[in-house]
């Protein structure tokens, strides 16, 4: 692929630059930019956290029957009466062309299409795309975290999945527990060895390049892509190596591990702190686990309530596993706006996504899916209320959260635009 020069001493809008380069993708703000957004205010550090829970929610108990901002709270809203205006109902979306029941939970942050049985290779994930190109701010681009093993919502530009860190302790311990003298001298050494290999590899790469025909230039192409991203990462990773790491206190209670819902909320307790320190500002969270029997009145596995099939009484012990998800994404908004910053609070500056795979995981339908969207420069306290039958593009809202944090795509995935009757505050 061939790179494009900027003269430093040209100006040029944002948008004529992308369309000059025949290409869509998010920049940076650039010095040769400089004068045409000269007279726009220094903006405090935007973030994102995308949370999702692999078995959805039950649309009668978190759909609202009116739309608009003066609707009527659903039975899983009412105890979120503090936080109304801080957040957006979004009902009648999905991911358009994804389907498979269970196997939709690799499109949840990506939105790339996939059908039941059928090999795709994945795209970027929204978090990803995000800390591709503002991640190098902080000590950690981005965190990519899950409740359990082998499950993860974030992939990289080549569509490869990023593993997960599932474990609460180790999670900590690498976000605030300063390494020994010994581990940073390792961690370097480790850094500059992998740089080196880089290089070596670079030059070899290029050699074949010249020898091989269109197809495998385009594979190998996306292999100097890779390279490239992981050169950068070793870069920033190196230039963090000696700095302290922020001083938080003591850990988050430890979690019930027989309650699924207090698993998640260790893991939301720890990615406050993050935030909090400035650590990151990109996060996903994948919340999978079966075991929920510390919760009164539920007898049986959270999948296989999931499965209900309309049984009163599974729905009833459904409602209480999802009310707990619900309240512990509640609590985490709370801690959020709690968190002062100058004249805004924490919340005002982090978007915050609770979503799903699923819609109705009892029939692995992956329309309708749940979305909860929260802080940003967005006007909150409204039901967005789409077709339940033709269901809107859920990658609109994800293009409105690029342009929030300043990259402005004209499209992410299946996208047709920003999300109709979304209003920004600013």
């Amino acid at each position: 692929m061939d790179s494009f020069n900027i003269t430093t001493g040209a100006h040029m809008s944002r948008r004529r630059f992308l369309r000059n380069a025949g290409i869509v993708m998010g920049l940076p703000m650039l010095d040769s930019m400089t004068p045409a957004f000269a007279a726009s205010p220094v903006r405090s550090p935007k973030r994102f956290v995308g949370i999702s829970l692999c078995l959805g929610l039950h649309g009668p108990n978190w759909v609202p029957k009116t739309a608009g901002f003066n609707y009527e709270p659903s039975p899983y809203l009412r105890a979120l009466k503090d936080l109304r205006n801080d957040f957006t109902v979004i009902s009648g979306s999905s991911h358009p062309g994804v389907t498979g029941g269970h196997i939709a939970e690799s499109s949840v942050f990506t939105a790339c299409p996939n059908s039941r049985g059928a090999t795709s290779r994945n795209t970027i994930s929204l978090d990803q795309l995000m800390a591709k190109h503002l991640g190098h701010e902080t000590r950690f681009p981005s965190l990519v975290l899950s409740t359990s093993k082998a499950a993860s919502p974030s992939y990289t530009e080549n569509g490869s999945m990023i593993p997960a860190m599932d474990k609460p302790k180790e999670l900590f311990a690498q976000l605030f527990v300063e390494d020994t003298p010994a581990a940073r001298k390792q961690q370097a050494e480790l850094l500059k060895s992998g740089r080196s290999v880089m290089d070596v590899l670079g030059e070899e790469a290029k050699s074949i390049h010249r020898e091989v025909g269109a197809g495998d230039r385009d594979k190998l192409e996306e292999w100097f892509t890779s390279v490239r991203d992981l050169e950068k990462r070793l870069q920033m990773n190196e230039a963090w190596i000696d700095r302290p790491k922020p001083k938080v206190g003591e850990q988050p209670k430890p979690a019930d591990r027989n309650n699924a819902a207090d698993v998640k909320r260790q893991m939301l307790d720890i990615m406050v702190m993050a935030l909090k320190t400035d650590s990151t500002r990109f996060i996903t969270l994948q919340c999978r686990g079966d075991n929920v029997r510390s919760l009164d009145g539920v007898e049986t596995g959270y999948h296989n309530l999931s499965h209900h099939g309309r049984d009163e009484e599974k729905l009833d012990q459904l409602a209480i596993v999802e009310q707990a998800m619900i309240t512990s994404w509640a609590n985490f908004l709370r801690e959020l706006k709690n968190h002062k910053q100058g004249g805004r609070t924490l919340l005002d500056d982090t978007m915050v996504l609770l979503t799903s795979n699923m819609g109705n995981a009892s029939s692995h339908d992956n329309r309708n899916v749940p979305a909860l969207f929260s802080g940003g420069d967005f006007k909150h306290g409204q039901h967005l209320a789409f077709d339940q039958k033709d269901n809107y593009p859920l990658p609109n809202l994800y293009l409105n959260m690029l342009h929030n944090v300043g990259l402005m795509h004209e499209s992410f995935a299946t996208s047709s635009g920003t999300m109709k009757g979304l209003q920004a505050t600013g």
